[in-house]
């Protein structure tokens, strides 16, 4: 080989190398670049509001959900029903709260951010969805990146689920204890209202 094409091969080397280390840097970081971009343009078109208190900051909402289109019954007829009508929490759906003319995706880390809780709906329907999957990790960077660390999501299982159906993520958050399950009982449904309203008021 002559030393031209020995350095075109080391060239050529180098620069897949580099590719190959930013795919997988970008990879890696995917969740946290995306949050970035989309908080910038949350701030930029939508100022957050303030409080006199400096240390305090005010939220729109009291709680953000979080669900799969297929079970939007259980939370149009039930949840609403109890938290918001029954329980004065102030819910953010989006369906009935989205900001229209706005790109799906900065509605949904607008309303993460400018809400206390995520409350997330989870079922099989949950986890097939790409959007549902979306407002998740989201949640999750939002609890990193502007909120020191707290926890700021709480799963609602809306059907039983096997814990080896579960992503090792979600199975996280389920150590975290920062779980409730939906009974089939009208003893167990009065109990798991007055559980759920209390994790949401907790802050």
């Amino acid at each position: 080989m002559s030393y031209g094409g020995l350095i075109i091969g080391l060239t050529i080397g180098v620069l897949m190398f580099i590719f190959i280390l930013c795919g997988g840097i970008v990879f890696r970081y995917r969740w946290k670049l995306r949050f970035i971009y989309y908080m910038v343009k949350v701030k930029w078109y939508d100022p957050e509001p303030h409080s006199d208190n400096k240390d305090e900051r005010l939220y729109m909402y009291d709680a953000f959900v979080s669900y799969a289109n297929e079970d939007d019954t259980f939370v149009h007829n039930k949840l609403l029903n109890n938290l918001e009508k029954n329980g004065g929490i102030q819910l953010c759906l989006h369906r009935r709260n989205f900001l229209p003319g706005n790109d799906i995706a900065t509605n949904i880390t607008s309303a993460i951010h400018n809400s206390q809780k995520t409350i997330v709906i989870m079922s099989a329907n949950y986890l097939a969805s790409y959007w549902c999957m979306f407002e998740y990790n989201m949640a999750k960077m939002e609890s990193i990146y502007e909120r020191n660390c707290e926890n700021i999501l709480f799963l609602v299982f809306y059907k039983q689920m096997s814990a080896c159906d579960l992503p090792l993520k979600i199975l996280e958050q389920v150590h975290c204890q920062s779980y409730i399950e939906y009974p089939d009982d009208e003893y167990g449904d009065v109990v798991f209202w007055e559980q759920l309203q209390k994790a949401i008021k907790s802050y």
